[in-house]
């Protein structure tokens, strides 16, 4: 099942990305338009939507394809959990999933975006798979992972790295959450889609050069641990957003250093999952002094 936000309302897509049904118009009234709302009745929802009829559904715009959790009441992202970026960041690899960080609401956006790169900054690339929570998550196991994840979808974890890394106690959250700097999407993929969950490749391109490229088999922590790890620390609630972290080859690892420039075209992917589609243009002017 392949769930989005299409234009702010919420969607069925068909199994070849092509053609959108309304879920709204299709249930009756029965669930909302609005995408955030399916999650807290999510067991509700995917029970209808595994035999609901796709036939009448029709084709839709892809730039207008919002994230698929667009409101989130948490936004979780985990730092060095693949071995080879710990290495390229010159960090050891941890020993618990407690490199984490949050990227602000606000930053979030659907899979074909232009970002504007702020001045003087260092914006760097970081595809990641993102998984959403489908139901309340406290104090669970390892095995019961899955049972409480809606889907996943791609994420960017785009990373200005002067602010990131600025002052005597760096917090990463601001460097990391301007706008347009969580695009996710295309759309939302259920487990049950997937050949193998735990092992999905993901990579990106720069103006089609390969940059990353890895596999979810090689997560330091996998997606069952984090979520059942970080459910020990706090309840992990319906809707929630995870992005699991970032593959080697991003821009602050390279010799020399490689940054996104005004122009330049980022795609980032999940086999099975889809692509985002990210242009860069300069930063327009403001009113505001530089900070």
């Amino acid at each position: 099942m392949r769930v989005a936000n299409l234009a702010g309302r919420l969607a069925l897509i068909t199994a070849d990305g092509q053609r959108a049904l309304d879920v709204n118009q299709a249930s009756d009234r029965r669930f909302s338009s609005e995408p955030q709302q399916v999650y807290e009745r999510w067991s509700e929802f995917a029970s209808w939507a595994s035999s609901v009829d796709l036939s009448p559904a029709t084709p839709f715009i892809a730039a207008t394809l919002g994230p698929p959790s667009p409101v989130p009441k948490q936004v979780f992202a985990i730092g060095l959990n693949y071995r080879a970026h710990a290495a390229e960041s010159n960090f050891d690899v941890p020993d618990e999933p407690t490199v984490m960080f949050t990227k602000w609401q606000s930053c979030l956006t659907g899979p074909i975006t232009t970002v504007e790169l702020p001045a003087g900054g260092h914006t760097d690339w970081e595809v990641e798979l993102v998984v959403v929570i489908g139901s309340f998550t406290y104090r669970i196991a390892e095995a019961q992972a899955w049972d409480h994840v809606a889907g996943v979808t791609v994420g960017q974890d785009l990373s200005e790295r002067i602010t990131q890394t600025s002052g005597p106690s760096p917090q990463f959250s601001l460097g990391k959450s301007l706008p347009g700097f969580g695009p996710t999407g295309p759309w939302l993929v259920t487990p049950d889609e997937l050949t193998d969950r735990d092992d999905l490749e993901l990579g990106c391109s720069v103006n089609g050069e390969q940059m990353q490229k890895g596999r979810t088999s090689d997560l330091v922590f996998s997606v069952s641990a984090l979520i059942s790890r970080l459910s020990h620390k706090l309840p992990l609630l319906p809707g929630d957003v995870l992005f699991t972290g970032t593959p080697a080859g991003v821009g602050l690892g390279r010799t020399p250093q490689r940054f996104l420039e005004a122009g330049d075209e980022l795609v980032s992917y999940v086999t099975g999952v889809g692509e985002l589609r990210q242009r860069f243009v300069a930063a327009g002017p403001s009113d505001q002094p530089a900070t």
